[in-house]
């Protein structure tokens, strides 16, 4: 019923307790519209074209706790953000259907929005995050500010839903976040994507706040999904390619190159420089990224798969050359119980509730990365005494997620080394990670 109309009897259907519940709650907590028996994309289809011209908030139960994806839902659309009494209401309706309640705000369309976000690890304080966003249509939106360039598949996932703790090797030769300009957009709903940025530019892996230098790096990213608007079990399958060109130089006290990292974190790779313009390697030129990149989730299986290309033109005295670095990964997971993989983690279908049996989503996974420095770069650029000339690493895991908020990973990982030690290779990397994450 409408806000202030009447409101009809309650039917009740036998061996079915949802209405029951929902005239229960609704006499102590109105609402503007219940949907109930619908199918759950047609409900919430309906929901949508009801609301599209307000401000409010829906709230979406699945009956029962089979811990299977519901075939019916109850929608209760209710006016304004939700506060203390819509979070209760939604907690005693789910209490009653023994279910999972999310409440889903739903806003008049704004064209602006801005994002901030701050990271305190580590003992400093860095802004990851500053940009502002005009979203003019789902066709054409602008950005700019700091944020992350649409290179790299997995630097784009949130740290939250990351697969492993850390990220693969590939993500060495990415650019982390620079300060820019971008437009994007999407057609079809999905099917295909793009965008399209001009950036100050950063090292591989780097992250910068003001411009070195007067050069410009340009960032592009298309990406298909061929079948997102189906149900098959191919409709999460993704694909697409992105790069990044630009020119780069550096000097002797700032040579504008990067280091790459082991997955422990440790350097392994660094180019030469003691401040002398005959000892150190500087960045001189053209410097052109392609990342080719994939990923396929269907069913209880998750697959991601990149491959990334850096070339770099480097001088180092009268010495210059063109160095290709190159790396790659793979991926994969396999849900054992009570949820559903998807690029934005998990999704649980059961939450950790030991009263009711349940015990949320567990999921198992394999990792297998390396990333190849171009031969070329020894002697002359890099101290093979010191640099490696690649590491392979291999990653097996387990992630239990409690509910859709509260998750634990647990990570070995191992990775070899050739190259970068005085009498041969550096001594392999064992490394046991775990994470215990809040998200909300």
């Amino acid at each position: 019923a409408g806000a202030g109309g009447r409101r009809p009897p309650p039917r009740r259907a036998t061996g079915d307790e949802t209405p029951a519940a929902v005239a229960e709650e609704t006499s102590r907590r109105p609402c503007d519209l219940v949907i109930l028996g619908h199918a759950s994309k047609e409900g919430v289809k309906l929901a949508e074209e009801v609301i599209s011209a307000g401000h409010h908030h829906l709230l979406l139960v699945p009956p029962g706790a089979s811990g299977r994806a519901p075939e019916r839902w109850l929608i209760c659309v209710a006016v304004g953000e939700p506060g203390k009494a819509d979070v209760s209401f939604a907690g005693r309706l789910a209490r009653h259907l023994r279910a999972e309640a999310t409440i889903l705000t739903v806003l008049p369309p704004k064209i602006f929005d801005f994002r901030i976000m701050p990271d305190f690890g580590a003992g400093q304080t860095v802004l990851q995050d500053a940009y502002i966003e005009g979203r003019f249509s789902p066709a054409f939106r602008v950005r700019a500010g700091k944020f992350k360039p649409p290179v790299g598949l997995e630097r784009l996932q949130s740290g939250a839903d990351l697969l492993f703790v850390e990220r693969a090797l590939p993500t060495n030769l990415v650019p982390n976040r620079d300060l820019g300009v971008q437009i994007a957009g999407d057609f079809g709903g999905g099917v295909a994507s793009y965008q399209i940025g001009v950036f100050n530019g950063v090292v591989d892996g780097g992250i910068a706040d003001a411009d070195t230098n007067s050069e410009k790096d340009v960032a592009a990213r298309l990406f298909f999904q061929p079948f997102v608007q189906g149900s098959g079990p191919l409709k999460n399958l993704g694909f697409g390619i992105a790069g990044t060109s630009g020119n780069q130089s550096g000097t002797p006290a700032a040579p504008g190159l990067p280091s790459y990292r082991s997955p422990g974190q440790a350097t392994v790779f660094a180019y030469r420089s003691d401040g002398t313009a005959p000892n150190t390697t500087i960045a001189d030129g053209r410097h052109v990224r392609i990342v080719p990149q994939a990923y396929l989730y269907s069913g209880r299986f998750g697959l991601l798969a990149e491959y990334a290309s850096s070339r770099q033109d480097v001088t180092r005295g009268a010495e210059s050359r063109e160095l290709d670095h190159r790396s790659w990964q793979a991926a994969a997971s396999w849900v054992i119980t009570g949820g559903v993989p998807t690029y934005r983690s998990v999704d649980p279908k059961v939450v950790f509730d030991p009263a009711a049996h349940t015990w949320g989503a567990w999921e198992v996974k394999v990792r297998v990365s390396k990333l190849d420095v171009d031969p070329a770069t020894f002697p002359v650029f890099a101290n093979p005494a010191t640099a490696i000339r690649s590491e392979q690493a291999v990653a097996v895991g387990l992630n239990w997620y409690l509910n859709r908020n509260v998750r634990l990973l647990f990570d070995y990982e191992r990775t070899t080394y050739d190259g970068g030690f005085t009498t041969g290779d550096r001594e392999d990397e064992k490394i046991f990670f775990s994470r215990f994450q809040i998200q909300f």
